[in-house]
């Protein structure tokens, strides 16, 4: 089974957990850190925290990032759109549910991913296909 590995800034967590139910398939398991990530990346502590995003990230072959206005100011969100380039996963960037435009986070801008509306259908399609590369940057 797929395992997709879900980014967004700590302060969306209250939105991500009511989309959810929207995301879920059998197609594919989703995977995210779900503890609070409100500390600073470099503070004492963070090591354990980045260890155990660095565990998950592994176990995905697809990372979907879930973009806000709050996604480019996030250090994490960056941190972990690093690591799934890193590994290799393909990466997704869609809107979250409510949010028409934002400022993206840089590894999005860097690599030219497309920032997709928010679109459960077309994202559980995008995550069923197998083709795209690491980065999804071209349009269904």
């Amino acid at each position: 089974m797929k395992k997709v590995f879900l980014i967004f800034a700590n302060e969306d967590a209250w939105r991500v957990n009511r989309l959810l139910p929207s995301l879920d398939s059998p197609e594919y398991e989703l995977e995210f850190y779900d503890g609070p990530l409100d500390m600073d990346i470099e503070a004492p502590g963070s090591e354990a925290v980045k260890q155990t995003i660095g565990e998950k990230v592994v176990k995905c072959g697809i990372a979907v990032c879930l973009i806000s206005e709050s996604a480019s100011r996030s250090k994490w969100v960056d941190l972990q759109l690093r690591k799934n380039l890193n590994k290799g996963n393909r990466i997704i960037a869609m809107a979250v549910k409510g949010v028409e435009s934002a400022v993206l986070p840089e590894l999005v801008r860097q690599e030219n991913l497309t920032f997709y509306p928010w679109d459960p259908a077309r994202l559980k399609k995008m995550i069923g296909e197998e083709e795209g590369g690491i980065f999804d940057n071209s349009p269904k």
